[in-house]
């Protein structure tokens, strides 16, 4: 390699995107592609970016394997930066195990990163954190170690372990330090902001407050019968049960939830379950059927009884009911909390993360670009939706993935 490939590299490692550009601009080999492709992803180029990666891997001969592995291990960067989560991730994985084997533990090690990244945005939390075991960070430098606290901190605040989610930011706070990159400082600040900003909301006896993460985790161990709103389902530090698939009797136990201690009538039960204004025969018929249900459901839980005007909730174990409700409560949530985390997502890519159809998903994009709250640009299949995030909307509690308890 000569000293222009090497100084370039050197200050890309450093964060000095300009000053390796300057070094090989005008050339078109393929060490020099691939760093102007690294240059370029860092400057948000990500099209010219991954257009050049894939020109110098097939520069780079048959005998460098290396060099073709580090550029798949860039381009899947971009690709998860882009939220191409239709990238092939079988790619990368082969990617990994050829520098592992040529004893490039280091991007080797980032490669995995990336890999157990993509599984976190689709929620596969088991198998992220199985592979976050076997990665040992220690001997890796501090940017790379940065990225490796950051990917502890994304399980830990994802199964709301706060404790270690706050020891996994500080240390990649400590690592980004000595790696003096500016970016990856942001970032790392910017992954904090989470532990410090409204989860939910908490709703009792007639009052609501905003509640931290922290205040979610120590809610949800405290005993009390909690009716989750972020996941649709009741439960108190030792049962959990899901009504996910049932929105009829999830709004009746939510109802119910809010209203604890006092019961709620039977007209407001038929408007929040079936939303009809006016409750005839018919629908208190239904009602009758579906709280039945319900009460079978959280009968290990609570008792759901009868009143003179309508039903009410009454935990068996639990001193309290509580209800757990988003920091702000939209029609196409969901799609919002990707969006809100400021980078650019494709319908499809939307589509694999929610585990939805991608129609359902276009139609909710529209929606919400007719109410201007998300925009979109460019076309085809090139075409990405992009928000600001939102004040006070802080997304973990609504991606997918269990917590700890499920």
């Amino acid at each position: 390699m000569d000293s222009l490939i090497t100084a370039a590299a050197r200050a890309l490692a450093a964060g000095d995107l300009l000053g390796a550009l300057k070094r090989v601009a005008l050339r078109d080999d393929a060490p020099a592609l691939a760093l102007r492709g690294i240059a370029m992803a860092q400057l948000g180029d990500l099209v010219r970016a991954k257009n050049l990666l894939r020109q110098a891997a097939r520069a780079f001969g048959p005998k460098e394997t290396m060099a073709r592995a580090r550029c798949v291990v860039a381009e899947a960067e971009i690709a998860l930066v882009s939220r191409d989560l239709g990238w092939p991730a079988k790619a990368l994985d082969m990617a990994r195990a050829t520098l592992e084997a040529h004893g490039d533990h280091v991007n080797a090690a980032h490669a995995r990163n990336l890999e157990i990244r993509r599984l976190l945005l689709i929620g596969q939390l088991d198998e992220a954190e199985r592979l976050i075991a076997q990665l040992d960070p220690t001997p890796l430098p501090p940017a790379s170690q940065a990225a490796h606290e950051l990917v502890v901190a994304g399980i830990a605040i994802r199964r709301l372990r706060t404790q270690e989610a706050h020891a996994a930011l500080a240390r990649a706070r400590k690592a980004a330090r000595a790696a003096d990159i500016p970016a990856l400082t942001a970032e790392v600040e910017t992954a904090s902001l989470v532990l410090t900003t409204p989860a939910a909301r908490l709703i009792a006896r007639g009052e609501e407050r905003p509640l931290l993460l922290a205040d979610v985790e120590a809610l949800l161990a405290s005993g009390v019968l909690v009716v989750d709103a972020c996941r649709h389902m009741v439960r108190d530090a030792a049962t959990m049960v899901s009504l996910a698939t049932r929105p009829v009797l999830f709004a009746l136990a939510r109802a119910l939830g809010e209203a604890w201690p006092a019961d709620v009538s039977r007209g407001t039960l038929v408007a929040r379950a079936f939303r009809a204004k006016h409750a005839d025969e018919s629908h208190r018929a239904r009602l009758r059927v579906e709280v039945g249900r319900l009460r079978v459901e959280l009968r290990s839980l609570a008792e759901v009884s009868a009143t003179k005007d309508g039903f009410a909730l009454a935990p068996r174990q639990a001193r309290e009911i509580v209800v757990l409700a988003p920091p702000v409560e939209e029609q196409y949530a969901a799609v919002l909390a990707f969006l809100a985390d400021g980078e650019s997502w494709s319908s499809s890519a939307l589509a694999i993360a929610l585990g939805a159809s991608s129609r359902t998903v276009q139609r909710a994009l529209d929606a919400l670009a007719t109410a201007g709250k998300v925009q979109s640009f460019g076309r085809g299949r090139a075409r990405r939706w992009i928000t600001p995030p939102v004040p006070g909307f802080p997304t973990v509690l609504l991606l997918p993935g269990p917590l700890p308890s499920d």
